[in-house]
């Protein structure tokens, strides 16, 4: 049971930020998203002949990242360079200025689950094409998945709690968690959270293509279609976002008096081995029903859920059984914007928090894309179309590759 000291503490999130195919920005993300627009394109990269992948979610920025500081982006990848830009937009969203607060008030939380995987290609192809005197000195560093996290702490004087989770796109949402943690256990007044990605390399598709989930589709309007009859399997992109998440006590006494919600309840959970048998819910359910047991909120109070959307037609199966078990037949509006832009990974889950977070604050479901012909043996109630409808309670589930499944509760915070 919480103690008496942590039990009243709240986070809240109170800057936000977003780095998508569909836009550079929460102000140019949010429009194109409402509208339902596709950002899928033909991957443009690299020469993708021999690969299985013809389309990807590119971001629309040249590399290294515009606005960076030159200094960083020879030292990082282009993941940690979406990271510094996102974690910059966060902290002027939420009207922070990090010299002014205590070092070790503010922590880093981030997730990755390729890291710095450019960057490191390039230096080991010149490794083994030209020597070990043409591999640079930031080879030991750019490549680590905590490299964003230390670049973040290091670049604002981040001295409190900080780390990194390493959970596919369900890290996202885990890595949100361990940020409210820290602020719930009173380690820290404020947390920069979230995750970005940047797994567009020849290397890092290869990587992707061992899990047989990635789509082949070649035409971008009808390569990612989760809970289609027609899905078969998820396109990748790149981007994030990070969030400013803050003790609810410490943001009204800086004057942040009007966040965009709370971060209300959290659960995690692991599938068991294939091939294991088991009896009552599975795994996904019962990190969905924590998250709602955590937030002390029931399936009814819940007005939308963000769908981790795989678009793997087995696993599409598997999470809409899950919400009509949990909510019922159709029992709550379904969305998955993502089926837009790609399949972030551990970007991608912090992307929908920022997502559900607009929504609760506009009133409104941004759609799944109309491109999108749900199959009505899912059960679910996928919204593909805007939908104006009261909204206080948002659900966000993600899932990584492997096994692991993360859902997160947030919330408006009356005014």
């Amino acid at each position: 049971m919480p103690d008496t000291v942590t039990a009243g503490r709240r986070a809240v999130v109170t800057g936000i930020s977003a780095i998508a195919p569909s836009g550079t920005g929460a102000e140019e993300f949010w429009p194109a998203v409402l509208e339902g627009r596709n950002a899928l394109a033909p991957l443009s990269r690299f020469d993708a002949a021999g690969f299985p992948v013809r389309v990807a979610g590119e971001v629309a920025v040249d590399d290294p990242v515009p606005g960076v500081d030159p200094r960083l982006t020879i030292q990082t990848d282009r993941w940690s360079q979406f990271a510094l830009l996102a974690g910059e937009e966060a902290l002027r969203d939420a009207r922070v200025r990090p010299g002014d607060l205590p070092p070790f008030g503010m922590g880093v939380i981030t997730a990755s689950s390729s890291g710095g995987n450019a960057f490191g290609q390039r230096e080991i192809e010149a490794l083994w094409s030209k020597g070990p005197r043409h591999v640079g000195p930031y080879q030991s560093i750019a490549w680590f998945y905590a490299a964003t996290t230390g670049q973040l702490s290091i670049r604002h004087g981040m001295k409190g709690p900080c780390g990194v989770v390493v959970a596919e796109q369900a890290g996202g949402l885990d890595a949100i968690a361990q940020a409210r943690s820290a602020l719930v256990r009173g380690d820290a007044a404020m947390v920069l959270t979230g995750g970005t990605e940047a797994p567009l390399s020849p290397y890092a598709l290869t990587c992707q293509s061992t899990s047989g989930w990635l789509s082949g589709g070649a035409d971008p309007r009808r390569a990612y279609l989760p809970f289609d009859a027609a899905a078969r399997g998820h396109v990748p992109g790149e981007g994030g976002a990070l969030l400013v998440l803050e003790a609810a006590d410490a943001a009204r006494e800086r004057g942040a008096d009007r966040p965009y919600g709370e971060v209300a309840g959290h659960g995690a959970t692991f599938d068991p081995r294939p091939g294991t048998a088991s009896s009552g819910p599975t795994a996904l359910r019962r990190a969905v029903e924590l998250a709602l047991a955590d937030a002390g909120v029931v399936p009814g109070d819940v007005d939308v859920v963000f769908a981790d959307a795989a678009g793997v037609p087995e696993a599409d199966r598997a999470e809409a059984r899950c919400l009509a078990e949990v909510f019922g037949p159709r029992g709550v509006p379904v969305t998955a914007p993502k089926a837009g832009y790609g399949r972030l990974y551990a970007g991608g889950a912090p992307l929908d928090v920022v997502t559900a977070l607009l929504a609760l604050r506009e009133q409104v479901i941004p759609p799944t894309p109309r491109e999108v012909v749900p199959d009505s043996g899912h059960r679910i109630d996928l919204v593909t179309q805007p939908r104006e409808t009261p909204l206080r309670t948002a659900l966000v589930i993600a899932r990584g590759y492997g096994g692991f499944n993360s859902a997160l509760v947030v919330r408006a915070v009356a005014r």
